[in-house]
């Protein structure tokens, strides 16, 4: 009777003791909700991208990437038994590869500083056998204080001024005159004044990367187990940019000699740049002029060959960087919905200072200087752009010399006729 009894009552607290502590357990999820409400409320994710569709004509065979769609310069002439251009042959393309999609991240503070985050990717994939691949552009971290940013992850590489870059419609973006790259880095920027700022920048190499005996590969800077480094300075307001910076690069061409021995080589090589912009009301003009050598991880011409045989038995090498002067213009309207501009760029291969007396590893090594000029014409109607350029590139191609330097013999000129739509969100 009892032992009845005691059940009851215990039967009794414990429906008493659910009761009490139902709204408890039932509270539980609703605050874990308002807490991941709160944490989410501290991010903010903007989706963006656009979709472009690129006709492409060409009247002459090029060298390029992705099936013609990243136009570099005209090939040379290739005369057959009977004494006929075989690259003198038109082609013509329809690609959407350039379409992309991007996420901008806007986190809570963190370190005393604003955080924000980057992811960008295409369909331009890796190679020419991976066209429609999706491929990373830009993944990075950025870190801001009231005088001072830190940049960490895959973004355009320090010689590419994102604030000052041509507006042009081919995706080459104004290269080989532009240097055109990204690159996975770290950057600090010190702001001591709101309008001036000085970037110092450690790089590595990954899509865009260094040629050598093995072909085009990021071991050449990677066995040099050094950062490539880049110094700027930049002055910068809403309607005035100037800037100038160094950079300096240090690659291993090989590891190990023809002749069996390990091989003690590397090559460092220099490069100066300078660039501006100015807006005003009708147009906005931009410039930029580089010169230095092996500037080849940055889609431009030039490279380095072997200039001296150091060691007869074990086959060690010296090595020479082939300079590259190039620069270019771009003028462009202002308006809204028509915009019309030009792009203007001349390259020039100045060789190596020292003798060559082996292999060539370069872009171009057998082209003397390259010429661009490319109006545009663009239609904005909302979110839809109609945008068609007519793009003339000429190459002067030519024997070499023991430095490198190419004598102009004959001139070969491609027309592109480029028409592109975009749909922007």
């Amino acid at each position: 009777m009892n032992g009845k009894r005691t059940n009851k009552n215990r039967a009794q607290l414990l429906s008493c003791l659910l009761i009490c502590l139902t709204p408890i357990f039932l509270s539980i999820p609703v605050l874990a909700f308002n807490l991941q409400a709160e944490e989410k409320e501290k991010f903010s994710l903007n989706f963006s991208g656009y979709i472009k569709t690129d006709i492409i004509y060409d009247t002459r065979q090029t060298i390029n990437l992705r099936e013609g769609h990243f136009l570099l310069f005209p090939q040379d002439r290739l005369l057959d038994a009977a004494g006929k251009d075989l690259n003198a042959r038109d082609t013509f393309h329809i690609l959407p590869i350039q379409t992309r999609l991007a996420l901008k991240i806007n986190g809570p503070p963190a370190l005393g500083a604003k955080t924000s985050g980057y992811i960008e990717a295409e369909f331009f994939g890796m190679s020419d056998a991976d066209i429609n691949g999706f491929r990373l552009r830009h993944a990075y971290l950025r870190l801001n204080w009231k005088k001072a940013e830190l940049l960490v992850g895959q973004f355009w590489h320090p010689m590419f001024i994102s604030d000052s870059y041509p507006e042009v419609v081919s995706f080459n973006t104004g290269a080989p005159f532009e240097p055109f790259s990204r690159a996975p880095q770290i950057c600090f920027t010190w702001k001591p004044e709101p309008a001036l700022s000085f970037s110092l920048t450690a790089l590595a190499q990954r899509d865009f990367a260094s040629t050598g005996p093995a072909g085009v590969s990021t071991s050449y800077f990677r066995n040099a187990a050094c950062p490539e480094l880049d110094f700027k300075a930049a002055y910068n307001r809403k309607n005035f940019l100037a800037g100038a910076g160094i950079n300096v690069l240090k690659i291993v061409p090989r590891l190990a000699t023809e002749a069996g021995y390990q091989a003690n080589e590397s090559l460092t090589s220099v490069a100066g740049y300078a660039f501006g912009r100015l807006k005003t009301k009708p147009v906005t003009i931009k410039a930029e002029g580089v010169y230095g050598g092996n500037l080849h991880h940055l889609t431009m011409l030039g490279g380095y060959a072997v200039s001296r045989i150091l060691d007869p038995l074990t086959a060690q090498r010296d090595y020479s960087p082939i300079n590259t002067a190039s620069g270019w213009i771009d003028i462009q309207t202002n308006g809204e919905k028509w915009q019309a501009g030009l792009f203007s760029g001349y390259s020039q291969n100045s060789g190596a200072r020292d003798e060559i007396v082996g292999p060539v590893y370069s872009r171009g090594e057998t082209i003397d200087h390259l010429v661009r000029i490319a109006p545009r014409f663009i239609f904005n109607a909302g979110k839809v752009r109609l945008a068609q350029e007519i793009e003339l590139t000429s190459a002067a191609y030519g024997p070499v010399d023991s430095h490198g330097r190419v004598s102009s013999q004959r001139t070969v000129t491609n027309l592109r006729l480029l028409w592109a739509v975009y749909y922007f969100f």
